[in-house]
């Protein structure tokens, strides 16, 4: 069950109320950029900058040689060899940013540069790369780039203004697919100011915004010159990344090599990154079969996603005398909600009553069997996002206008899952209540045992699923003492999109994007009511809410750490409350078994961060910081 990333996934940042804001060295405005009475904003504006944080002072001066979760002296050389990271088990194109067919996660991942990275050690702070300095309009309007001018395609042409202005274009377009077009959503257009400076006007003006113009991935107007951006396919990306492709077997094999000439190397917000000579990916579509092809050393780490493998699967010869790692490393990420999404669009679905009586029938307990997991209580577990105890006033100021739409819960204590902690005993409760509910809303239990409606139609509904079968086989039994029949459908990974493209499910599993700040962006593209209505986004649960969608506008808007929290804690007491999906679970950590060849910065990044669209701010600690010494660190590894 993936995030995605967004996710990865991903993978997919976010965290807790620490403050966020602007600093940099005082130099003259662009001309451009139109001066205003500056409101009071999150972030410091009116002044070149090296770097953007949101709420608080970036960690890191201007001059500054290197990030702490780095080892700048780290060796380059050698090959990482790698799984697909998520569900995607086939490729057969290169974009990542169009609907039609699959890339390869490494694609985003290593080729593109967006014109800012996101540090890995705050909650949300930006510095230049692809721009040397950044400047906030007072009035959030816009913000503008003045490019390093040393950064370079791999084909050795000059990043320009223009070439900006193109990417902007095309992500924008009806071409690229709903995700990527609503990821850019906040930002209008981009404007070459003269030819070092690029300004990017934003339709919200919003801290967001600001952070999602800098982290755009920026390619060459000649990638693809001539053609429609979804008739890009296999043209290798003209990007101004570490890597590039030097060969691939369709569609389950690609290597990248790292470019001799990458322009961005001794870059301070590059010192320490990129250390392997090569990166190859090997797709698997089953996890058996990867798990025992890792076991036998055909790649170099595996991120375990099921409690059961990873402890009773992650162990044996090889990891006794060392040659394998297990380690959990934690994160300060915030998790985003793993549920089973309850598809809105289905009339089965759309009594409340309905929805809690499902909720009450999955079993955390035992599906925690190994003790490994948190349950799922928040959109924004594992951080100060999520609500707790009683509303305070300012929730309650941003919910009363919708009082009369909302359930009453929603104004009480926070959501709090249901336990079965207290074994059979509970969840028998817990059954007895959900039959309660459901006779409420108009079912009841026929002669032939099945729960039926007063037409005689049964109860009954799919789950899609592109992985392995028997994942819900306790949920299944819980629905059936219900009277409930739901049908297992497992599909390959290409399907399985489409249907979720088209909204043509009853129920599925979503693992939603980690985070270090809430976003708008991604909060609109999940539960906003115009992206329901927009095949290929990401609303699968099918929420129309006029108080969802106002929330979001207010945490977008919001200037201050205490505003972004008060809108978040609204927003989560609406969706939990609302039992639009059902809870399961989350973990603060990475879970990774890895062949000890590797060598580790001594400090360790706080924040995994991903996004919700294919980024090259999609920034995975291990593969971007760790490297190969020489020789390896446990003579056993050359046994395998």
């Amino acid at each position: 069950m993936h995030r995605l990333l967004a996710a990865l996934l991903a993978f997919v940042g976010l965290f807790v109320g620490l403050f966020v804001g602007l600093v940099a060295a005082a130099a003259p405005p662009p001309a451009a950029p139109a001066a205003a009475a500056a409101p009071v904003a999150a972030i410091q504006t009116g002044r070149w900058m090296h770097a953007i944080s949101a709420y608080a002072p970036p960690k890191y001066p201007a001059g500054f040689r290197h990030f702490d979760y780095v080892d700048p002296d780290a060796p380059k050389g050698g090959t990482i060899n790698l799984r697909n990271p998520d569900r995607r088990n086939s490729f057969d194109k290169f974009n990542p940013f169009t609907t039609r067919g699959s890339a390869p996660a490494g694609v985003a991942m290593f080729m593109f540069e967006p014109l800012a990275i996101l540090a890995m050690d705050e909650p949300q702070a930006m510095y230049g790369v692809l721009a040397e300095a950044m400047y906030v309009a007072p009035d959030l309007s816009s913000i503008s780039f003045r490019l390093n001018p040393l950064a370079r395609f791999n084909d050795g042409s000059p990043v320009t203004p223009e070439d900006v202005v193109w990417s902007l274009e095309r992500l924008k377009s009806k071409q690229a697919s709903p995700a990527t077009q609503i990821g850019v959503a906040d930002l209008e257009r981009a404007v070459v100011v003269d030819a070092g400076t690029v300004r990017i006007e934003l339709k919200a003006r919003t801290v967001d915004a600001v952070f999602t113009a800098g982290g755009i991935s920026v390619f060459s107007r000649a990638w693809g010159a001539g053609k429609k951006f979804d008739e890009v396919v296999l043209e290798p990306p003209i990007t101004s990344g570490p890597y590039l492709i030097d060969r691939y077997e369709l569609p389950s094999r690609i290597e990248f090599r790292r470019n001799p000439a990458y322009w961005a190397r001794d870059l301070p917000v590059r010192r320490g990154h990129f250390n392997f000579d090569r990166i190859r990916y090997r797709m698997y579509s089953d996890e058996a079969v990867a798990r025992e092809a890792f076991k036998a050393g055909e790649f170099d780490l595996y991120k375990e996603y099921r409690a059961s493998a990873w402890i009773r699967q992650h162990q044996g010869a090889k990891w006794r005398d060392g040659r394998i790692v297990k380690k959990a490393f934690r994160t300060d990420t915030g998790q985003g909600l793993q549920s089973i999404h309850l598809n809105q669009r289905r009339p089965l679905f759309q009594d409340i009553r309905v929805r809690e009586a499902l909720t009450l029938a999955w079993d955390f307990d035992r599906y925690n069997l190994y003790g490994t997991f948190q349950h799922s209580h928040s959109l924004f577990n594992n951080s100060a996002f999520a609500a707790r105890g009683e509303p305070s006033a300012a929730e309650l100021k941003l919910l009363e206008p919708f009082r009369g739409e909302l359930p009453p819960r929603v104004f009480g204590p926070a959501f709090e899952p249901p336990s079965n902690a207290g074994g059979a005993m509970a969840l028998r409760g817990h059954l007895r209540r959900a039959r309660d509910l459901l006779a409420q809303a108009g079912w009841a239990i026929a002669a032939d045992g099945r729960l039926r409606n007063a037409r005689g139609e049964a109860f009954e509904f799919e789950y899609l699923e592109p992985g392995s079968p028997g994942r819900m086989i306790d949920f299944q039994r819980n629905l059936e003492k219900l009277g409930i029949t739901m049908k297992e459908r497992i599909v390959d990974f290409a399907l399985y999109r489409r249907r979720l493209e088209a909204y043509d499910f009853d129920v599925i599993v979503i693992v939603e994007g980690d985070f270090t700040l809430p976003s708008a962006a991604d909060l609109a593209s999940s539960l906003g009511s115009k992206s329901a209505d927009e095949p290929g986004n990401n609303n699968f649960r099918g929420v129309k809410s006029r108080a969802v969608d106002r929330l979001i506008e207010v945490l977008g808007e919001a200037t201050t750490m205490d505003e972004l929290v008060t809108a978040s804690r609204a927003l989560d007491r609406v969706v939990m409350w609302s039992f639009w999906s059902i809870p399961q679970v989350y973990l603060a950590e990475e879970q990774v078994s890895y062949w000890n060849r590797f060598g580790l910065p001594k400090v360790q990044a706080r924040y995994f961060v991903a996004d919700s669209y294919p980024s090259a701010n999609s920034a995975p600690w291990p593969l971007w910081t760790w490297w190969l010494p020489d020789p390896p660190p446990h003579p056993a590894v050359a046994r395998r």
